[in-house]
């Protein structure tokens, strides 16, 4: 099977859409504007395939239907939430799952920051949207804390080398929050200076991967001593420890 290629694109403030490409195919997945895919499709020489989209939020589907007029590609995203996926062609869930040309995809349904977010899992990559991102994760708008910590269990079981793309650069705010949790974490501290090095730089500080994430990221890091300890919930569940975190994310 030929490599899958993956550029992040750059939209609105700090969103990701991402150009994945492969013998032929190209798919964007959360396109929040149309102008600058179709830039980068002109830059690359590639016409687009597949509109890909793991949620309903404007800020990832908004360039759904002038992409599809302008390229003929089809949209594919969430089947649980078709009525609300703009020229939406193909609904897909984890039983259906998806083909890439010949590439199987594998599709994670992963409710909390809506209620019908999936994930695309293709070859190595993950694309997570807003459920999980480097170092956070999406606020609960539609879901409960127990159902985003059974959503997030789903991307952590993914294998440590999965790289992981993300619908927003909100790497560096999420850093320095996880840092008031677990300041002891010496992966975390590194992890903070390369961001901040990147974003310096001007940089993007995606993909991270799903080692990474399970070495830095409070949200899937529920068991550790450090973070119970300054919460004050050494004896706590983990979907209360998460539900603190959660808390103290918004107000952060």
């Amino acid at each position: 099977m030929t490599e899958l290629s993956v550029e992040p694109i750059a939209c609105l403030k700090d969103n990701y859409a991402y150009l994945v490409a492969e013998a032929g195919l190209c798919a964007v997945v959360d396109p929040s504007e149309a102008e600058p895919v179709l830039k980068a499709l002109k830059a690359r020489g590639l016409k687009l395939s597949h509109i890909l989209n793991t949620h309903h939020h404007w800020d990832h589907t908004g360039g759904n239907a002038a992409l599809k007029q302008a390229t003929g590609a089809l949209v594919v995203g969430p089947e649980k939430d078709r009525k609300r996926i703009p020229a939406i062609d193909i609904g897909v869930d984890e039983a259906s799952g998806w083909r890439f040309g010949e590439r199987p995809v594998g599709i994670l349904e992963v409710p909390g920051h809506t209620s019908g977010a999936i994930a695309f899992v293709i070859g190595d990559a993950v694309f997570s949207g807003d459920t999980l991102f480097a170092m956070g994760c999406g606020r609960l708008f539609e879901g409960t804390p127990a159902m985003m910590v059974e959503s997030l269990a789903k991307l952590a079981a993914l294998p440590d080398l999965t790289k992981l793309y993300c619908g927003h650069e909100y790497t560096l705010t999420n850093a320095r929050f996880a840092m008031t949790l677990e300041p002891g974490n010496a992966a975390l501290r590194a992890r903070l200076e390369e961001v901040t090095a990147l974003r310096l730089a001007g940089r993007p500080t995606i993909p991270s991967s799903i080692g990474i994430e399970k070495a830095t990221n409070p949200f899937l890091r529920t068991e550790s001593a450090e973070i119970r300890a300054a919460l004050r919930l050494e004896k706590a569940s983990a979907v209360d420890v998460f539900a603190e975190i959660r808390r103290r994310k918004d107000a952060f």
